[in-house]
């Protein structure tokens, strides 16, 4: 399959709102399908290894931690990427779009596999770093090790669906990302439940699923650059040019990530009990923030496209159509999680105080799902405009504001309920979030964001 933007301009550039909802929806629906897959990949973690009791939970909460920091560290390769591409297709330039793609998917491929190497190596001693009883980090040492395998092909899949993206395709990643998800599945349930072996089961299906996803993605890629007659070997200079415009994202990111484990270092500190709940907790929300986040990525290929173009307003336009849509999508998830917190926790554990707890903070969960529809639309758009600098500062500026809030947790140690401990976490995480939608509400009011041509801001 080659994108078809690869072969002809999109029909988005029609005038006027509907034009821009019909644009919006054409990409954000395929992105909302294939973005739900992978915190499925973690979900359906979850839900298997729940059921083998609390421990290898609560070594899953560590491990996949880790591993989501590992990979997620890189998403620059996915929103950089997306921003560049975009630009150079609304300026018409396809051939030079799918170039900068190769650029970075051959970056993706050298930091994959130093990052892999590392991971394996190390895995013990950053499992170590949460504090988790004894039991929990030999789990946890167990699935990292194993899942580092899989880093090549997550990075891959990253830059790939970055590129295809900024040539407005959100289909052809869906197709991959169901096809992998479903591998995964099926792989888990044969590793861990008939061949016994346990959470290394689950970490080699879930290896197996993404390194295919990889592969698959990188036949389209290449197969839309012989088309275009685009260069494929790979050129260091440039490679290290797409690294360099990454720094900024990569800063954001980082932050964005010790926020997250921050936040699991304590829940660590507060007990088993609490770490399997704040576990599965943070899985359904990285389950949610995928699926709102699909207007986000609707906002960074239109917003670089539209910039790539030289048309401001279409920009101004299409932001104040996604943040109603985010809030008001984000509105109704959250509604229709706390309506069934008590009954979630149930597919994923048998203990009855995990499921306590876990039920207590999904309604907290829930409630904030509104503020999250905001922040990432917003935070989607600026980087669509390729505004990094200021993401970067802002999300440092962010997690220093977090800190007292998450560190009071801390010092205020087990309240001897695991229900107050998890809920205290979250409404901690929760005040992380208007933090953010702040800052990123007071860049949205200013202009400075909005450069036009292929440059980057």
């Amino acid at each position: 399959m080659v994108p078809a933007s690869v072969t002809a301009m999109p029909d988005a550039d029609v005038a006027g709102p509907s034009g821009h909802r019909r644009e919006i929806a054409r990409l954000a629906v395929p992105a909302f399908l294939a973005l739900i897959a992978e915190p499925l990949f973690l979900l359906a973690d979850s839900a298997i290894i729940g059921h083998l009791g609390t421990v290898p939970l609560a070594g899953l909460g560590i491990a996949s931690a880790a591993l989501v920091t590992a990979a997620g560290v890189f998403v620059f390769l996915a929103y950089g990427t997306t921003s560049v591409v975009a630009r150079h297709l609304g300026a018409g330039d396809q051939r030079s779009a799918v170039a900068a793609g190769i650029d970075g998917l051959w970056l993706a491929v050298g930091l994959g596999a130093v990052v892999a190497v590392l991971t394996a190596v190390f895995a013990e001693p950053i499992c170590a770093l949460f504090g988790s009883s004894p039991d929990a980090l030999a789990q946890a040492t167990t699935y990292l090790r194993v899942s580092a395998a899989g880093l090549p092909g997550m990075l891959v899949v990253l830059a790939v669906t970055g590129v295809l993206r900024g040539l407005q395709d959100t289909r052809t990643p869906l197709v991959a990302s169901g096809v992998g998800f479903g591998a995964n599945i099926v792989l888990n349930l044969v590793f861990v439940y008939g061949f016994g072996w346990g959470i290394a089961g689950s970490a080699w299906g879930t290896v197996i699923a993404q390194t295919g996803m990889a592969t698959g993605l990188v036949v389209v890629l290449l197969g839309a650059a012989r088309r275009l007659e685009a260069r494929l070997r790979p050129h260091p200079g440039r490679i290290l040019g797409a690294a360099r415009t990454g720094i900024p994202l990569l800063v954001r990111t980082i932050a964005l990530r010790a926020t997250m484990l921050v936040t699991t270092w304590v829940a660590a500190s507060l007990g088993d009990v609490p770490l399997a709940a704040h576990q599965v907790a943070l899985t359904i929300w990285s389950f949610l923030a995928f699926a709102l986040d699909a207007l986000a990525i609707a906002g960074q290929a239109l917003t670089g496209k539209a910039l790539g173009a030289g048309d401001r307003a279409a920009v101004r336009d299409t932001l104040a159509i996604m943040v109603r849509w985010g809030v008001v999508g984000g509105l109704v998830v959250g509604l229709v999680l706390a309506a069934v917190h008590q009954l979630v926790p149930a597919l994923f554990t048998s203990d009855p105080q995990v499921r306590e707890a876990l039920g207590a903070a999904l309604v907290v969960v829930g409630l904030g799902q509104a503020l999250s529809g905001y922040v990432f639309v917003l935070d989607g758009v600026l980087i669509g405009a390729g505004d990094g600098r200021w993401l970067a500062w802002a999300s440092v500026a962010g997690f220093v504001a977090y800190l007292p809030f998450i560190l009071w947790v801390r010092h205020a140690g087990s309240s001897g309920s695991a229900v107050r401990d998890v809920v205290a976490l979250w409404l901690a995480f929760t005040a992380f979030m208007a933090i953010r939608g702040a800052l990123l509400w007071w860049r949205s009011r200013q202009d400075a964001w909005l450069v036009i041509g292929t440059g980057r801001a």
